[in-house]
């Protein structure tokens, strides 16, 4: 059985015994479990389970990071007097090429401030982006595939 699921049951299971279904209660099942899976890795085969799940917390991180600095860029933005502002469209070929990578790279410009996922093209190579600000899209480009794209590809291959 995939060890997502053994440690979402193991959650599951610890809200049950303590009879409180919060969101607090199930984030603490869920590391109670891991911390038990952790401590029986060699003979659950869940070694490498825990190093990608750092990876996808790197992952979150970089977004978290990411949505508040990308924030205050357009806060700056809207509040000056002079807005040179190059709004557009571009292209980004894509390094991704799984459907799930492809929608959560997609999905994490989108909940990015000031850029937005336009299109994926028919193949699936290319994702069309609109920005705010497309004065640099060579650093916008450098930006995603050094960032979100790099971290998903850590994350889930």
């Amino acid at each position: 059985m995939n060890l997502y699921v053994v440690n979402l049951l193991l959650a599951i299971a610890w809200m049950t015994l303590t009879d409180s279904f919060g969101l607090g209660n199930m984030i603490f099942g869920f590391v109670l479990s891991a911390v038990a899976l952790s401590l029986i890795r060699e003979q659950v085969g869940s070694v490498g389970y825990f190093s990608k799940l750092g990876r996808i917390m790197s992952l979150l991180m970089l977004f978290l990071y990411e949505l508040v600095m990308s924030a205050v860029r357009v806060a700056i933005l809207v509040v000056k007097p002079n807005m040179n502002l190059k709004p557009g469209i571009f292209a980004y070929k894509l390094q991704v090429d799984r459907d799930h990578e492809i929608t959560l790279l997609a999905n994490l410009i989108t909940l990015t401030p000031g850029t937005l996922s336009v299109d994926v093209s028919e193949d699936r190579s290319t994702l069309y982006i609109h920005a705010l600000d497309c004065s640099d899209i060579d650093q916008i480009r450098k930006d995603i595939a050094e960032g979100f794209e790099r971290k998903i590809l850590e994350a889930f291959r």
